[in-house]
């Protein structure tokens, strides 16, 4: 690999195009917990738009910022905590970071050909280990466009109290839309604050603000294990091959016995890096996975509600039984989970919440978790700039810890996934060994 320095051109202030015409948002309880989590750091590879000098292409995605950020002036002010001890987001038009930077002795392939991903993509955004409640004085978002030498880097960092991935990616999805010149943009952002998240529970933090549940310092290797549809779907018979016996049954709510492709693939993971890590057979592990609560309550949430909707469903057995039992019985475990986080389960969690306010415990304290971020269903390529879909979706180094995955969506779509796999090197090592798990990766 080249050298790995990336050099910063020019640092300006973008701000929205028109005033904003909410003036405060509050935080709710599903935004209070993700302050001492870093800001959120996604972006896109793209090849270099053909015919448009790089200054030119500068100059207009911060118009195009500037008008994105109409529709999300959110993003655009800051966070206060009133006297009470409720956070909110100040709508002050104070604006958000858009960085140039250059890193033309890189090229695509560069990037994209290692098994491990090069650490220079973390040098494509701003705002390193930052945490959110860095965002009283900080800007809530930032963007950096990198040049390389074929393509464009275009990363976003955006604060996590304030957006979940499916905030982000709305966000980052009008941005390319108005890139690309569409008038009136496909799916406009609701900030409605009247809803079940909405609490007067106030959460305390130590003077100074809370800091990072995590270490940043651990020796860490981070790879893309890319799966195609078709070896998810050998995955999904695999863990339903027991329901074969008799037709998938659906109860009156809609709720299918049939465990997913994502479920399944989440299930041999958990088995493998268990086995990685040599754990012994009464150590209990953990698999902690975000789920979207807009459709678990009844009423639903509006899609595009924008904050924070999301809640943590932490799934626990002991590693003997993951590697002694089946497949299926692991992906059943998952998706019994899954399927239970209901309408009443969702209120549990923001009645439990408001009895003892708390931070999220970013981390793995006890090395035997895994935490699932992000999700395959995220609209990670539908972000044309005018000149033609992503070639990749990286992240930077926020929340990034020994068994931190992220899930991305393949590049050629159909159900194809990728995972990005953080790990310690012993236990990367030893899941690059596994045979079970390796036979799927394309």
């Amino acid at each position: 690999m080249p050298s790995s320095s990336v050099f910063i051109t020019s640092k300006s202030t973008v701000i929205p195009n028109q005033k904003s015409a909410i003036k405060s948002l509050k935080l709710s309880i599903s935004d209070l917990p993700m302050l001492s989590c870093h800001y959120i750091q996604k972006g896109v590879l793209l090849t270099r738009p053909p015919s448009i000098p790089i200054e030119s292409l500068i100059h207009l995605l911060k118009l195009s910022l500037s008008t994105t950020l109409t529709h999300f002036p959110a993003l655009a002010g800051r966070l206060d905590t009133d006297s009470y001890g409720h956070v909110h987001i100040i709508c002050s038009d104070a604006g958000v970071d858009f960085v140039h930077a250059k890193a033309k002795h890189f090229f695509i392939n560069d990037l994209l050909s290692p098994n491990d991903v090069p650490s220079v993509f973390k040098q494509f955004f701003t705002m390193d280990n930052t945490l959110s409640y860095a965002g009283h004085k900080n800007p809530l978002a930032a963007v950096q466009v990198t040049e390389l030498g074929d393509g464009i880097f275009i990363g976003c960092t955006v604060n996590h109290a304030v957006t979940d991935g499916t905030s982000f990616w709305n966000f980052f999805n009008t941005f390319a839309e108005i890139t690309k010149g569409v008038k009136k943009i496909s799916k406009s952002p609701d900030f409605c604050r009247d809803t079940l998240f909405n609490s007067p529970a106030v959460l305390k933090f130590p003077v100074g603000g809370p800091t990072a549940t995590f270490s940043t310092d651990q020796p860490l290797r981070e790879r893309i294990f890319h799966f195609s549809r078709e070896a998810i779907l050998k995955m999904k018979y695999r863990a339903n091959r027991k329901l074969e016996i008799s037709e998938t049954q659906w109860d009156k709510n809609g709720k299918t016995d049939e465990i997913s492709s994502f479920q399944s693939l989440c299930a041999q993971l958990w088995r493998s890096v268990t086995r990685a890590r040599g754990l012994q057979p009464i150590k209990l592990t953990t698999f902690r996975m975000a789920v979207n609560c807009r459709h678990r309550l009844t009423p639903s949430l509006n899609a595009l509600y924008f904050g924070n909707a999301i809640q943590s469903i932490p799934t626990v057995a002991e590693a003997g039984d993951l590697l002694s039992l089946d497949l299926q019985w692991t992906a059943d475990l998952l998706h019994r989970n899954v399927v239970a986080h209901d309408d009443s389960t969702v209120r549990r969690g923001i009645s439990d919440w408001e009895s003892n306010p708390r931070l999220f415990p970013l981390g793995n304290p006890d090395g035997s978790s895994i935490t699932m971020g992000s999700s395959p269903r995220f609209p990670m390529y539908d972000n044309d700039f005018g000149w033609g879909r992503p070639v990749a979706v990286r992240s930077g180094k926020a929340n990034k810890f020994d068994g931190k995955i992220s899930a991305f969506p393949g590049r050629e779509g159909g159900g194809s996934v990728d995972l990005e796999v953080v790990l310690s090197p012993e236990t990367m090592a030893r899941l690059e060994e596994d045979m079970e798990y390796m036979q799927y990766v394309c």
